[in-house]
């Protein structure tokens, strides 16, 4: 399940959609408008397997490794969002659920920075192609 913060405009949601790449984003499909940072990861820990995209870059930290969900953090422009999106969903190492779950994933213009469970040290990855 792929879940997108309220801090993506519905545009780029719309264009996930348009691309057959099923979202939900909280505070339309999921949660409840106005949740607060701290509500987040309860959130997650209810849902199957989500994979949950945000502009906010305070979760971009290692001690939100869990193996019950994929954090990615959009350092991106904010039109750009949907396009970075679909490029990490077709990257090989995190193409599936199961590969992304345990992560947490800044993703930059350059490539994607990624803490995983119980790493000692980040990893990056240039973008394919």
């Amino acid at each position: 399940m792929n879940v997108l913060d309220e801090n993506i405009i519905d545009s780029q949601r719309q264009l996930l959609k348009t691309w057959r790449i099923p979202v939900r984003q909280i505070g339309c499909e999921t949660g409840h408008k106005g949740l607060q940072d701290h509500e987040i990861i309860p959130l997650l820990m209810k849902l199957r397997r989500p994979t949950f995209f945000t502009r906010d870059l305070g979760f971009y930290d290692q001690s939100f490794c869990h193996n019950r969900y994929c954090l990615v953090c959009l350092a991106v422009d904010e039109h750009e969002v949907a396009v970075f999106v679909r490029r990490l969903l077709r990257q090989d190492e995190f193409d599936t659920q199961k590969k992304r779950m345990g992560r947490v994933i800044r993703i930059s213009q350059r490539g994607m920075s990624v803490w995983r469970l119980h790493a000692e040290e980040e990893d990056f990855f240039e973008w394919d192609g």
